[in-house]
């Protein structure tokens, strides 16, 4: 029998090798292949029935005296709510599965939901004391800036080169992107010692300092219009304005990916459907390791886009006078009414922007749709959060068949975009309509300004997607 079917029916991997011994003394005994495994299901379910067994009895005393192993997940989901109709149904099925651990106290599920790795993207989940490394992200700290500058709305159609060209110059796209002389900014003077993987990892984080890497991460020129007088502190109209989307690039990933084997190792009793929401706890060096360097991974994705805005603006010779910035893909600890008590928890936001009340932030849509400037309301159903886009409705592969570049180019033509380069999988397309997601929200965030996207970077066709 193997190991799998051995924890199946209920004997700990601790047990295997004996389990396994006695099984070949059953065949030497006589008893033909399904004897000996009835004999066997027998004594995992009732081990103190059977501890006088000639030839199970030692496995049946291991395992009446073993101690009970740890309920992987409740029976009921905790509270959670969902908003968007028609959403992906593995999605919402991730949802209810992350409702269900034992460290879950409350959720909450974006209309740009789709699936994702444990935790679906636009999934929230507040938990008490633990974090989980898979409901965080790959891509941690994921992140959107914006900058609003002094030149006027029309230099994307009257200096289109100009704009393309400080884009092209002052970050780089693609897995591997860095420069060969590293950026500079404060967040490298940081301590990086403290655990072996930031340390490692250093050198390679500051090289990419200032980079956009890949996947669904853009950089693009667009037209801002205030709705609002005093809005981001500025009075109604139309200007210049830069949007980027990017997070802790190989540094993060590499933090994410240790930490989350290290979380689905202390958690073996996970079944598969839980397994990537093995949790670490907040008070164990491992969790405060994680917490510590997901942190740091949050002040170096803020620090990417900061190093590409300033290099932006003074290749340019030009001023911001606004910007507007949010984290996604990162966990918090706050105050939320949770059973009618407010408590203390730890909220997972995998692909959700944070919207406490007047907390300011971007929701994109696609390379060919407007993002919006949102100030948030505070709703407590969500857990202060909302969407961190429009959402994907169609796999990278199924897109890559699904859509040519002379349809596509012929779309951005009629709405004025200009592309520098993109993936197939990242057309306007394989998202849903975002005006469709903001109005499924509309309880969740105010709209405060629309950016209409006009000169747009992505990684070329081919990248490895890191989102």
């Amino acid at each position: 029998m193997k190991p799998r079917e051995m924890e199946q029916i209920g004997i700990p991997a601790g047990a295997h090798k004996l389990a396994g011994k006695l099984l070949r003394h059953a065949a030497g005994s006589g008893l033909n292949k399904r004897e000996r495994q009835d004999r066997l299901r027998s004594v995992a379910a009732d081990p103190e029935a059977h501890v006088a067994d000639a030839i199970f009895g030692p496995l049946a005393l291991v395992l009446r005296d073993a101690p009970a192993p740890e309920r992987p997940v409740n029976a009921e989901p905790v509270p959670w709510k969902q908003w968007g109709q028609d959403l992906d149904q593995n999605a919402i099925e991730q949802m209810e599965n992350a409702a269900r651990l034992p460290v879950a106290v409350a959720g909450a599920l974006m209309p740009d939901a789709h699936l994702g790795y444990g935790l679906p993207i636009g999934g929230v989940l507040a938990t008490d004391n633990a974090v989980i490394p898979y409901a965080v992200g790959v891509d941690i700290a994921c992140r959107m800036k914006m900058s609003v500058f002094d030149l006027p709305a029309h230099a994307v159609r009257a200096q289109p080169d100009r704009l393309a060209g400080a884009i092209e110059k002052e970050t780089r796209f693609g897995i591997g992107a860095k420069f060969q002389k590293p950026r500079e900014h404060a967040v490298m003077d940081e301590d990086w010692s403290f655990c072996p993987i930031t340390r490692r990892n250093r050198d390679k984080a500051w090289s990419q300092l200032g980079t956009s890497g890949s996947g669904n991460h853009f950089v693009e020129w667009g037209v801002l219009t205030i709705e609002e007088d005093e809005a981001l502190g500025l009075e109604k109209g139309e200007y210049l304005a830069l949007i980027s989307h990017s997070g802790s690039r190989g540094a993060g990933a590499q933090v994410a990916d240790h930490y989350s084997r290290l979380a689905m190792n202390q958690h073996p009793e996970l079944p598969k459907a839980q397994r990537h929401l093995a949790w670490l706890d907040l008070e164990t060096e491992d969790g405060q390791a994680y917490w510590r360097a997901m942190n740091l991974m949050g002040a170096y994705a803020a620090a990417n886009h900061a190093v590409i805005h300033d290099s932006i603006a003074r290749h340019l010779g030009a001023k911001v006078i606004a910007d507007v910035e949010n984290h996604h893909n990162f966990a918090w600890k706050e105050r939320h009414l949770i059973g009618g008590e407010r408590r203390e928890v730890i909220v997972h936001r995998k692909g959700a922007t944070p919207a406490g009340e007047g907390v300011l932030g971007i929701i994109p849509g696609s390379m060919a749709s407007p993002a919006f400037v949102v100030r948030g309301r505070g709703s407590e159903d969500s857990l202060h959060s909302a969407s961190h886009g429009a959402g994907r409705v169609m796999s990278r592969k199924k897109a890559k068949t699904s859509f040519t570049w002379s349809g596509v180019r012929k779309l951005l033509a009629e709405r004025n975009v200009t592309l520098l380069s993109a993936g197939l999988d990242e057309v306007p397309g394989v998202y849903k309509d975002i005006h469709e997601v903001m109005a499924q929200q509309s309880d969740l965030v105010d709209v405060l300004a629309r950016f209409e996207p006009r000169i747009v970077k992505m990684a070329p066709a081919g990248e490895r997607p890191e989102d």
